[in-house]
């Protein structure tokens, strides 16, 4: 136990120092560019290269574990990650930095791959749900705590880049002196797009759909704020809200998908957030606490646009291809990923900084109308038939779905919905004490 909480303790706090600096440099990168007034749609087609390199990593990255092994892997990618963080400040060059973007995406997904594997192969049958809700936790966390590292210095200064690439080296150190043995590697099982398509086509536009929202939003909203005259202190804040938002919104859909019908719930989340997100504009910085408190409002119910996908798709599956097609709707969130920050900058050059939320509006409504056009082609899963609803996050690969408690291979005597119904209460309070702190 005492040996099992030592590799629990490396791997998180390797996990806290990744993703907080991971998540302070995507926002600083935005800001910098907008500073240094580059167009809008330039800014898009920079920063969508870390999705396509992510995307490209979580293909092939997996490659490099299993020829060097993951400790040496997790070395090579962090140290990519850094070097190339400390480039950025030399050169403020669109090419250089687009390149920058892809290997970092690569890089990322190559760390992800490895900490997620580790991760799996520390769970048993008796605390996998613990785990599962463990990560997603950590991660929601270590990604809002990043973005309040903007007001250690201006984005112009080399201060900021220097300490997210100490914080992605310092990562290096716990893993490496762990004693953990490296976990196996073995082939998932794969289902291709089109096939899953036509099992569950709301569950794979859905997440679609999610990626394309929160890619856009990721990527464009420093830019948004920067141009509709926030504080560097208020973009902190205004970037830590949208995360804290989602951890908020966690349980009471996760509540309301095990209650209700869940395409439904999906149009009912559609609905709400698409109002949202067409308020956000109308605030601009006349009200700019109420802006930040909508935007968590607006990101809370985009990013359950993909666990919600997951729970519909997977009321179509057997339980022992769960895991195949959670890897599957991955790939279709990162699809989407490499669409949404390209359309949105194409649109806020053309209608300005709100662009972005017009864009998010529209894409919201469209996917409300073809949910409403599927609900009249296919029949409801019959209530004794959905799988219980767990929260999922989609920053990981296929590792990851290995903890999901609806896999067959969990057995234990909680079930699934306990399970998950945990991981958002545990979620709701950790997103209370997240918000206290970016209060403060």
């Amino acid at each position: 136990m005492t040996k099992l909480a030592t590799s629990l303790i490396a791997l998180i706090s390797s996990i806290v120092l990744l993703v907080a600096g991971n998540a302070f440099l995507m926002t600083l990168l935005g800001l910098r560019l907008s500073m240094e007034n580059f167009s809008t749609s330039l800014i898009g087609w920079i920063m969508v290269c870390y999705s396509i390199g992510f995307v490209g990593g979580t293909v092939f990255a997996e490659r490099v574990v299993e020829r060097v092994g993951h400790i040496r892997a997790f070395a090579v990618f962090a140290t990519t990650l850094a070097v190339s963080i400390q480039i950025y400040p030399l050169a403020v060059n669109a090419p250089l930095w687009a390149a920058l973007r892809g290997l970092a995406g690569f890089a990322m997904a190559g760390l992800m791959i490895v900490m997620e594997s580790w991760f799996s192969s520390r769970a048993t049958n008796e605390n996998r749900a613990r785990l599962f809700a463990v990560y997603q936790v950590v991660f929601f966390l270590s990604t809002a705590s990043g973005q309040l590292l903007i007001n250690i210095g201006s984005p112009d200064s080399t201060l900021p880049y220097t300490l997210a690439a100490i914080l992605v080296t310092l990562a290096v150190i716990p893993l490496s002196l762990t004693r953990m043995h490296a976990p196996a590697t073995e082939d998932a099982e794969r289902i291709s797009l089109k096939r899953l398509y036509k099992v569950s086509p709301v569950g794979v536009s859905g997440s679609l759909i999610g990626g394309l929202l929160t890619s856009a939003f990721y990527a464009m909203a420093p830019v948004y704020a920067d141009r509709v005259g926030l504080s560097t202190d208020r973009v902190s804040l205004f970037m830590a809200s949208a995360i804290v938002g989602a951890m908020v919104a966690a349980w009471p859909v996760g509540r309301m998908c095990d209650r209700f019908n869940r395409r439904r719930v999906l149009f009912g989340v559609l609905a709400v957030a698409a109002g949202a997100s067409i308020a956000i504009p109308a605030m601009g910085t006349v009200h700019p606490y109420a802006l930040i408190g909508m935007v968590g409002l607006y990101m809370g119910l985009a990013a359950a646009l993909y666990p919600v996908a997951v729970a519909i798709t997977n009321d179509q599956m057997p339980t022992h291809q769960i895991t195949a097609a959670s890897t599957t709707l991955l790939l279709a969130y990162g699809i989407g990923s490499c669409i949404g920050p390209v359309v949105a900058a194409s649109v806020m050059d053309r209608a300005g900084p709100n662009g972005l939320f017009f864009t998010n509006t529209g894409f919201l409504l469209l996917l409300a109308v073809y949910l409403l056009y599927r609900l009249q082609k296919r029949a409801d899963v019959p209530e004794a038939e959905r799988v219980d609803y767990v929260t999922t996050s989609p920053h990981g690969g296929h590792h990851l779905y290995e903890l999901d408690p609806r896999n067959e291979d969990f057995h234990r005597g909680e079930t699934a919905g306990q399970a998950g119904l945990r991981i958002g209460k545990i979620m709701l309070g950790a997103a209370g004490r997240a918000h206290s702190a970016v209060k403060r």
